[in-house]
């Protein structure tokens, strides 16, 4: 028989697979508010950031803005010392957008049990030094689909496939 702890890890085992790391965050006293939670606001900017990055890196543009946030709903109150691990994926491209799935867990060092924060959906836009929008070039959106089909991840290290524009 399974017991409840082995499932909870199974099922984050699964669904993270499917996400790539994107960055880790250790929740400091001065995130705190005065209910001794992690402010909400800490963890938008959070998500945001991580999201932002990722979506320059996919795209291979610094000029990714933030232009949609779906819904989100804190499940799970953060602690001061707790360890956020926020994950991401890809969900589709547009022609000038990307769209990402994005979750911040929290990870417990003594059991690798990950914990759903939340997590939502965002949407960036590569954009111009003016602000208009630019094409994400086909090159990527064909990279990323390979990369997915032979890796599983969008983003590679140097030894895996090598920085080129193929």
């Amino acid at each position: 028989m399974i017991d409840q702890g082995s499932l909870v890890t199974f099922a984050t085992l699964l669904n993270t697979m499917e996400m790539e790391l994107i960055t880790t965050y250790i929740c400091k006293d001065f995130d705190i508010g005065i209910h001794n939670n992690m402010f909400g606001g800490k963890l938008m900017s959070l998500i945001d950031d991580a999201a932002g990055s990722f979506a320059s890196q996919v795209c291979d543009s610094p000029n990714m803005v933030t232009i949609k946030v779906d819904e989100l709903v804190f499940k799970k109150a953060v602690k001061s010392g707790a360890i956020l691990k926020v994950y991401g994926r890809v969900v589709r491209f547009g022609n000038s957008s990307i769209e990402l799935y994005m979750e911040i867990r929290k990870h417990n060092v003594y059991t690798g049990i990950q914990d759903l924060v939340t997590h939502t959906n965002m949407t960036f836009v590569r954009i111009d030094e003016e602000g208009k929008s630019l094409p994400i070039a086909e090159y990527i959106k064909k990279r990323h689909a390979r990369r997915m089909e032979k890796y599983g991840k969008a983003l590679l290290l140097p030894t895996e496939e090598g920085f080129s524009h193929e």
